[in-house]
């Protein structure tokens, strides 16, 4: 379990930071998730995503549906990631983004990540 890169988004209070990591099994992506839970006790959310060799998982982690871990998996998909996850940490700034800047909010820090 090696993060591969870290990239910050601060928007409207809120603040995302993206975790790119290199993984190889589910259980892996689990424990990365557990890990980050531990570090970041008061962030509201953690969604992901992942790509394996032979299977694939995301989570919106309580965020609106398909805000931000489909954009997240599209986006590593796109770039033909494999055996590679990020994870968003979010910090609730107290302003609603909505669901439209909330996903440009998603994509844009994972890029950042995925780029560095």
């Amino acid at each position: 379990m090696k993060c591969l890169n870290e990239a910050t988004l601060v928007l409207k209070k809120s603040k995302f930071i993206a975790y790119y990591y290199e993984v190889s099994s589910v259980l892996e992506v689990k424990d990365i998730l557990e890990l980050l839970k531990k570090e970041h006790k008061k962030a509201k959310h953690i969604p992901y995503a992942f790509i394996l060799e032979n299977t694939a998982g995301k989570s919106d982690d309580k965020e609106p549906s398909n805000t931000a871990g489909l954009p997240i998996y599209e986006l590593l998909k796109k770039r033909e990631c494999k055996n590679r996850a990020i994870f968003v940490v979010r910090y609730f700034g107290g302003i609603k983004l909505g669901a439209g800047l909330l996903l440009r909010s998603y994509v844009l820090v994972s890029k950042k990540a995925l780029e560095n």
